[in-house]
């Protein structure tokens, strides 16, 4: 049962799906987390469609019980980010989970230089999955692996590029939006956008604003969500 967070009446077991606006710093089975354990005692399965980096902040389908089998479905919709792309600089994991590695000079980099660039990744677009991420290789997520130091030969993937939007300059940042297919890395899209311009680039602000047709204007805050099962729990 699909429903509005305006009138929602919790099923977990029969099935649920929740929009979570993930806070900072928090990884998205953080929340997970959070709500198996403030379902409890009752046990019910609990998963989320499309994993935000904890930097990230931003749209989580959580689904319970019987609409786990849609997470599948949830996940492969398109996905809308706005965000802050920063010039001058990169880190080892494309965004700010690592120090700044390198740095350049931005002075001749024009608004014109950057509207372009944008444009070049609409369509088909191949990219690198930033060597931080969560994908597995031999068992083992691939984050383990850079932060132990350890190379980590990772595969080009296609993905699809449907609106690139530069929203603001204001250097060295960078505000835009963009929508994009399922297993789009927007980190890797900041760094080779940085490589477009002949210069480094990294990801400073991600926030997922759409996944499919739901928004994050309709997400719960996940303390209030807490609270709104709590209060269900002792009517």
């Amino acid at each position: 049962m699909i429903e509005t967070k305006e009138n929602q009446e919790f099923t977990f077991v029969e099935g649920q799906m929740l929009l979570v606006d993930k806070p900072v710093s928090w990884t998205s089975f953080d929340v997970v987390g959070k709500l198996r354990n403030s379902i409890k005692p009752v046990k019910v399965k609990v998963g989320h469609a499309g994993t935000l980096d904890p930097l990230a902040t931003g749209l989580l389908i959580i689904c319970t019980g019987k609409m786990t089998k849609q997470i599948d479905s949830f996940q492969a919709e398109d996905k809308e980010y706005t965000g802050i792309i920063t010039l001058g600089a990169t880190t080892p994991s494309y965004d700010l989970e690592t120090e700044v590695d390198q740095t350049f000079d931005i002075s001749s980099i024009t608004d014109q230089d950057i509207l372009e660039a944008a444009q070049t990744f609409l369509g088909d677009h191949e990219q690198y999955p930033p060597a931080h991420s969560a994908i597995k290789i031999d068992g083992e997520r691939v984050y383990e692996k850079a932060r132990r130091g350890e190379e980590v030969e990772l595969k080009l993937r296609k993905v699809f590029i449907q609106d690139f939007v530069i929203e603001k300059i204001e250097l060295p940042e960078v505000h835009f939006r963009i929508t994009c297919s399922k297993g789009t890395y927007i980190r890797s899209i900041a760094s080779d956008f940085g490589k477009k311009l002949n210069n480094g680039a990294y990801l400073s602000s991600l926030r997922r604003t759409k996944s499919g047709d739901f928004s994050v204007e309709n997400a719960w805050n996940l303390e209030d969500l807490i609270n709104a099962i709590k209060l269900q729990k002792h009517q």
